[in-house]
């Protein structure tokens, strides 16, 4: 096989943590079929325009493009099908009252396995960033990076 399979698995979305403010993080199961876990494991996984969303009571989530296995057959997976999310009630119903209020939203940052070898997706209740929000993340991370140069 040209791909290594990875146990560990530890994807995360960077761009995610320029584009919003994070106000909670939970850890939630994702229903997966056959072989969407093992192109998981390859990492071939891309949140660029990922985001959760309500349908009824449960949490699924959209645009999370977990590519084709490249050794599967035609039981092979659709790469942007919609996943369900598995969250305990009181999780679901303290998402859903928060979401009404006004700017703020649900996006995945990080995939990774758990000592069990599940996979999980850890999603962020999030407020956007404004423009000079993201000057001074910019910012911020210039000068950390020229402190670690420096070696202070």
């Amino acid at each position: 096989m040209s791909d290594k399979i990875a146990k560990k698995v530890n994807i995360v979305n960077r761009r995610a943590s320029f584009e919003y403010f994070f106000l909670e993080t939970y850890s939630a199961g994702v229903a997966l079929t056959g072989t969407e876990i093992k192109s998981i494991r390859q990492g071939k996984v891309n949140f660029q325009d990922a985001y959760c969303f309500f349908l009824g009571d449960e949490l699924f989530v959209r645009s999370l493009h977990i590519s084709p296995y490249t050794e599967g057959t035609h039981y092979n997976h659709d790469p942007l099908r919609d996943r369900k999310l598995l969250l305990t009630r009181r999780e679901l119903r303290k998402l859903s009252e928060n979401l009404k209020d006004q700017g703020l939203t649900i996006i995945p940052t990080r995939m990774f396995t758990n000592e069990r070898g599940l996979v999980k997706l850890e999603i962020a209740l999030a407020k956007g960033k404004k423009l000079y929000d993201k000057r001074e993340s910019i910012k911020e991370r210039d000068v950390k990076r020229e402190t670690d140069r420096m070696g202070y």
